[in-house]
Protein backbone atom coordinates (compact mmCIF):
# COMPACT_ATOMS: atom_id res chain seq x y z
CA UNK A 1 0.00 0.00 0.00
CA UNK A 2 1.39 3.22 -0.80
CA UNK A 3 1.97 5.76 1.91
CA UNK A 4 -0.61 9.35 0.93
CA UNK A 5 3.04 11.24 0.25
CA UNK A 6 3.61 8.70 -2.96
CA UNK A 7 0.36 9.61 -4.74
CA UNK A 8 1.01 12.75 -6.01
CA UNK A 9 4.77 11.51 -7.83
CA UNK A 10 3.17 8.20 -8.86
CA UNK A 11 -0.63 9.38 -10.02
CA UNK A 12 1.17 11.31 -13.12
CA UNK A 13 3.26 8.81 -13.80
CA UNK A 14 0.48 6.07 -13.97
CA UNK A 15 -1.78 8.23 -16.06
CA UNK A 16 0.92 8.56 -18.66
CA UNK A 17 1.63 5.17 -19.07
CA UNK A 18 -2.15 4.02 -18.58
CA UNK A 19 -2.69 6.20 -22.37
CA UNK A 20 0.44 3.73 -24.15
CA UNK A 21 -1.60 0.97 -23.13
CA UNK A 22 -4.44 2.36 -23.96
CA UNK A 23 -3.03 3.13 -27.24
CA UNK A 24 -1.48 0.11 -27.83
CA UNK A 25 -5.82 -1.44 -27.29
CA UNK A 26 -7.24 0.76 -29.63
CA UNK A 27 -4.21 0.14 -32.82
CA UNK A 28 -5.09 -3.87 -32.11
CA UNK A 29 -8.94 -2.57 -32.59
CA UNK A 30 -8.16 -1.18 -35.95
CA UNK A 31 -7.97 2.39 -34.93
CA UNK A 32 -5.18 3.76 -37.55
CA UNK A 33 -2.27 5.42 -36.36
CA UNK A 34 -3.60 8.82 -37.22
CA UNK A 35 -6.36 9.17 -35.58
CA UNK A 36 -4.15 7.20 -32.60
CA UNK A 37 -1.85 10.79 -32.75
CA UNK A 38 -4.31 13.12 -30.53
CA UNK A 39 -4.58 10.57 -27.72
CA UNK A 40 -0.90 12.37 -27.12
CA UNK A 41 -2.53 15.95 -26.21
CA UNK A 42 -5.19 14.58 -24.13
CA UNK A 43 -2.57 12.59 -22.26
CA UNK A 44 -0.28 15.66 -21.86
CA UNK A 45 -3.26 17.82 -20.44
CA UNK A 46 -4.13 15.38 -17.78
CA UNK A 47 -1.06 14.41 -16.67
CA UNK A 48 -0.35 18.44 -16.34
CA UNK A 49 -3.70 18.78 -15.00
CA UNK A 50 -2.29 16.02 -12.10
CA UNK A 51 1.13 17.71 -11.86
CA UNK A 52 -0.97 21.13 -10.99
CA UNK A 53 -3.36 19.96 -8.56
CA UNK A 54 -0.22 18.52 -6.44
CA UNK A 55 1.87 21.02 -7.12
CA UNK A 56 2.06 22.81 -3.54
CA UNK A 57 2.87 18.35 -2.47
CA UNK A 58 6.33 18.86 -4.43
CA UNK A 59 8.29 20.48 -1.59
CA UNK A 60 11.24 18.89 -4.02
CA UNK A 61 10.90 21.56 -6.21
CA UNK A 62 11.33 24.64 -3.78
CA UNK A 63 12.95 26.45 -4.34
CA UNK A 64 12.39 26.45 -7.81
CA UNK A 65 16.43 27.71 -8.79
CA UNK A 66 19.35 25.96 -9.50
CA UNK A 67 22.84 27.67 -8.95
CA UNK A 68 24.52 28.73 -12.67
CA UNK A 69 27.26 26.13 -12.29
CA UNK A 70 24.48 23.17 -11.80
CA UNK A 71 22.51 25.00 -14.86
CA UNK A 72 25.32 24.62 -16.93
CA UNK A 73 26.43 21.06 -15.94
CA UNK A 74 22.60 20.24 -16.28
CA UNK A 75 21.74 21.77 -19.84
CA UNK A 76 25.55 20.33 -21.08
CA UNK A 77 23.98 16.69 -19.59
CA UNK A 78 21.07 17.69 -21.70
CA UNK A 79 23.05 17.86 -24.96
CA UNK A 80 25.20 14.39 -23.92
CA UNK A 81 22.33 12.74 -23.25
CA UNK A 82 20.38 13.39 -27.01
CA UNK A 83 23.98 13.06 -28.50
CA UNK A 84 23.98 9.51 -27.40
CA UNK A 85 20.47 8.74 -27.68
CA UNK A 86 20.25 8.97 -31.32
CA UNK A 87 23.43 6.72 -31.43
CA UNK A 88 22.83 3.74 -29.19
CA UNK A 89 20.46 2.76 -31.90
CA UNK A 90 22.10 -0.57 -33.33
CA UNK A 91 19.74 -3.74 -33.21
CA UNK A 92 20.96 -5.17 -29.77
CA UNK A 93 20.48 -1.94 -28.22
CA UNK A 94 16.63 -1.80 -28.72
CA UNK A 95 13.48 -3.60 -27.62
CA UNK A 96 10.86 -3.93 -30.11
CA UNK A 97 9.89 -1.41 -32.47
CA UNK A 98 9.03 2.10 -31.07
CA UNK A 99 5.36 3.15 -32.32
CA UNK A 100 6.73 7.12 -33.11
CA UNK A 101 4.91 9.59 -33.52
CA UNK A 102 4.23 11.07 -37.44
CA UNK A 103 3.37 14.78 -37.54
CA UNK A 104 2.39 14.83 -40.95
CA UNK A 105 -0.88 14.97 -42.52
CA UNK A 106 -1.66 14.80 -46.11
CA UNK A 107 2.46 15.19 -47.33
CA UNK A 108 2.67 18.35 -44.49
CA UNK A 109 3.91 18.62 -41.05
CA UNK A 110 0.53 19.10 -38.60
CA UNK A 111 2.46 22.19 -36.16
CA UNK A 112 -0.01 22.01 -33.71
CA UNK A 113 0.53 18.08 -32.95
CA UNK A 114 4.69 19.00 -33.29
CA UNK A 115 4.46 22.18 -30.67
CA UNK A 116 1.81 20.31 -28.17
CA UNK A 117 4.39 17.00 -28.79
CA UNK A 118 7.73 19.24 -28.11
CA UNK A 119 6.32 21.25 -25.26
CA UNK A 120 4.72 18.25 -23.41
CA UNK A 121 7.90 16.39 -24.50
CA UNK A 122 10.07 19.02 -23.04
CA UNK A 123 8.02 20.75 -20.11
CA UNK A 124 5.50 18.13 -18.92
CA UNK A 125 7.58 14.77 -19.46
CA UNK A 126 10.81 15.73 -17.31
CA UNK A 127 8.79 16.95 -14.02
CA UNK A 128 6.71 14.19 -14.06
CA UNK A 129 9.04 10.93 -14.73
CA UNK A 130 11.47 12.74 -12.44
CA UNK A 131 9.58 13.38 -9.48
CA UNK A 132 8.67 9.47 -10.15
CA UNK A 133 12.07 7.62 -10.98
CA UNK A 134 14.29 9.67 -9.19
CA UNK A 135 12.48 12.15 -6.24
CA UNK A 136 10.33 8.91 -5.30
CA UNK A 137 11.42 5.78 -6.28
CA UNK A 138 15.18 6.13 -5.78
CA UNK A 139 14.43 7.45 -2.42
CA UNK A 140 11.94 4.99 -1.57
CA UNK A 141 14.48 2.23 -2.12
CA UNK A 142 16.32 3.70 0.56
CA UNK A 143 13.60 3.79 3.08
CA UNK A 144 9.92 3.61 2.28
CA UNK A 145 9.64 7.22 4.01
CA UNK A 146 11.51 8.50 1.15
CA UNK A 147 10.75 12.27 2.04
CA UNK A 148 13.48 11.84 4.48
CA UNK A 149 16.15 10.64 2.60
CA UNK A 150 18.44 13.31 1.25
CA UNK A 151 19.82 12.90 -2.94
CA UNK A 152 23.17 12.47 -1.12
CA UNK A 153 22.19 9.44 0.73
CA UNK A 154 21.09 7.58 -2.26
CA UNK A 155 23.30 4.75 -2.38
CA UNK A 156 24.45 2.04 -5.58
CA UNK A 157 21.39 -0.44 -5.24
CA UNK A 158 18.68 2.70 -5.75
CA UNK A 159 21.24 4.02 -8.68
CA UNK A 160 21.12 1.18 -10.37
CA UNK A 161 17.82 -0.07 -10.18
CA UNK A 162 16.46 3.08 -11.31
CA UNK A 163 19.06 3.03 -14.00
CA UNK A 164 17.68 -0.53 -15.13
CA UNK A 165 14.07 0.35 -14.83
CA UNK A 166 14.72 3.66 -16.46
CA UNK A 167 16.08 1.63 -19.54
CA UNK A 168 13.63 -1.24 -20.00
CA UNK A 169 10.84 1.79 -19.99
CA UNK A 170 12.22 2.50 -23.23
CA UNK A 171 12.40 1.24 -26.72
CA UNK A 172 16.51 2.30 -26.69
CA UNK A 173 16.92 0.58 -23.53
CA UNK A 174 20.45 1.01 -23.90
CA UNK A 175 20.02 4.99 -24.14
CA UNK A 176 17.63 4.70 -21.73
CA UNK A 177 19.98 3.31 -19.36
CA UNK A 178 22.25 5.90 -20.06
CA UNK A 179 19.99 8.36 -19.78
CA UNK A 180 18.82 7.33 -16.14
CA UNK A 181 22.41 7.04 -14.87
CA UNK A 182 23.04 10.63 -16.17
CA UNK A 183 19.84 12.10 -14.42
CA UNK A 184 20.47 10.19 -11.35
CA UNK A 185 23.98 11.10 -10.76
CA UNK A 186 22.35 15.31 -11.48
CA UNK A 187 20.30 14.68 -8.78
CA UNK A 188 22.86 12.59 -6.06
CA UNK A 189 25.57 15.37 -6.97
CA UNK A 190 23.60 18.40 -6.63
CA UNK A 191 21.24 17.86 -4.13
CA UNK A 192 18.34 19.97 -6.59
CA UNK A 193 15.38 17.76 -8.64
CA UNK A 194 15.91 20.31 -10.73
CA UNK A 195 18.78 20.05 -12.02
CA UNK A 196 17.84 16.07 -13.76
CA UNK A 197 14.87 17.79 -14.79
CA UNK A 198 16.65 20.56 -16.72
CA UNK A 199 19.00 17.81 -18.37
CA UNK A 200 16.08 15.97 -18.89
CA UNK A 201 13.15 18.88 -20.86
CA UNK A 202 17.26 19.70 -22.62
CA UNK A 203 17.39 16.13 -23.94
CA UNK A 204 13.56 15.84 -25.07
CA UNK A 205 13.62 19.40 -26.96
CA UNK A 206 16.72 18.75 -28.65
CA UNK A 207 15.53 15.39 -29.52
CA UNK A 208 12.03 16.70 -30.38
CA UNK A 209 13.96 19.50 -32.95
CA UNK A 210 16.41 16.72 -34.47
CA UNK A 211 12.94 14.43 -34.56
CA UNK A 212 11.49 17.10 -36.85
CA UNK A 213 14.31 18.27 -39.12
CA UNK A 214 15.42 14.27 -40.10
CA UNK A 215 11.72 13.01 -40.20
CA UNK A 216 13.21 10.21 -37.65
CA UNK A 217 9.55 9.98 -36.35
CA UNK A 218 10.07 6.54 -34.44
CA UNK A 219 11.97 8.32 -32.14
CA UNK A 220 9.01 9.68 -30.21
Amino acid sequence: MLERQAWPRVLPFVAYLAFIFIADLLTRQGVDAASLRWLYPVKIAIVLGLLLAYWRRYEELRPARLDWRAAVTAVAAGVLVLVLWINLNAGWMTLGEGAGFDPMTNGKIDWLLVTVRIAGAALVVPVMEELFWRSYLMRWIVAPRFQQVAPAQLGLRSFVVTVVLFGVEHNLWLAGMVAGAVYGLLYMRSGSLWSPILAHGVTNGLLGGWIISTAHWTYW
